[in-house]
């Protein structure tokens, strides 16, 4: 599993402290909203070049881990 806290922060001044990517106001929601409503990652990156497929990925083991009780934010 990737080790998303490389690509993930949390900052209570930017998204209302949500988690977020860093270097970015995108939400790790946003992300996984956007794979939910059935965007691919060539998508997802076409529509937001700054975004990469690991940090894809780490949004995807960040929601995980939360599942599992790992993470509290």
């Amino acid at each position: 599993m990737i080790r998303f806290n490389e690509y993930i922060e949390i900052n209570t001044e930017k998204r209302f402290g949500k988690p977020i990517i860093k270097g970015t106001r995108i939400s790790v929601y946003d992300v996984l909203s956007w794979l939910s409503n059935g965007m691919t990652r060539k998508e997802i990156i076409n529509d937001f070049p700054e975004l990469t497929e690991k940090q894809i990925n780490a949004c995807l083991s960040f929601a995980a881990k939360k599942e599992q009780g790992q993470i509290y934010a």
